[in-house]
């Protein structure tokens, strides 16, 4: 609210249109910036923590597969990228919900000008910038290690890259919701991450149906245009239609259920209880 100075009477804070909502992006991208560099130790633990992994599987595979696993060793850089930029958008969302309440700010959130609900779907979109800027540190790091080279093609990896971590986004949407109302959710929370493993290597091709699956035909397109150096356009037209409609739809019933969720936690009065 602001206070006119002719007045007196107070005026409502305007949030339509794009400068309202290019402020929201900014606000909280700044925040999301200063809570990396003031706790720097977590940042870039959870950064090397994914590289060990990753080094774990490279240099272990090489040990027991030998050539065989060196044949497949570039698929495995894209499968593992792709992780990388799920496991930070996907989380982020429920981890924002956890920390608010924390803080006991969860509440402050609630009355905002814009509603929750744009302030939610406002950090989802600053979760994707930030998830492409962590895949890029990951997948610079795992090509410098294994000395390989992809087709990084950037008018083909980030539309596809952002459609594919979109419907993980519908997924972390709805535990978003979920840890409004029951709080700790972490180990089911955790669980999750090892089905996106799953998803990410589906046989898209053997199995034609998994394509309706959340990551799993942009995990293909993204290899191919990565390993391949297949072009956006190049791609069948109804490849494309599906991973557009599968973001849309799981990013819906994701929007819907954290709805949903966050009216049952106002309802039952467990908002700002932690």
């Amino acid at each position: 609210m602001s206070e006119s100075p002719s007045s007196g009477a107070t005026k409502p804070a305007v949030t339509t249109g794009v400068r309202p909502w290019l402020r929201l992006l900014v606000a909280i991208a700044r925040k999301q910036f200063t809570l990396i560099i003031r706790y720097p130790i977590n940042t870039v633990s959870q950064v090397f923590g994914l590289y060990v992994f990753f080094a774990l599987i490279f240099f272990g595979g090489r040990a027991v597969g030998g050539a065989a696993f060196g044949e497949s060793l570039n698929a495995i850089i894209v499968g593992f990228f792709l992780f990388t930029m799920t496991i930070v958008a996907y989380s982020g969302l429920a981890w924002d919900v956890t920390r608010e309440a924390q803080w006991g700010t969860l509440e402050q959130l609630f009355m905002s000008p814009f509603g929750f609900g744009r302030v939610m779907a406002a950090k989802a979109a600053v979760n994707v910038c930030f998830s492409l800027l962590w895949g890029a540190v990951i997948l610079a790091s795992m090509l410098v290690t294994t000395g390989r080279s992809l087709s990084v093609d950037l008018l083909t990896v980030v539309p596809v890259g952002v459609l594919t971590i979109a419907s993980a986004l519908g997924v972390g949407f709805v535990f978003a919701g979920l840890a409004l109302v029951y709080k700790r959710i972490e180990n089911l929370f955790q669980l999750i991450q090892f089905a996106f493993v799953a998803l990410i290597a589906a046989p898209v091709e053997a199995v034609p149906a998994v394509r309706f699956l959340p990551l799993a035909l942009g995990s293909a397109l993204l290899r191919e245009a990565m390993t391949q150096g297949t072009a956006l356009w190049q791609f069948p037209a109804t490849d494309l239609a599906v991973l557009g409609a599968t973001a849309v739809g799981y990013l819906a019933v994701g929007a819907y259920v954290f709805g949903v969720a966050s009216r049952r936690a106002r309802r039952l009065g467990v908002l700002g209880q932690y």
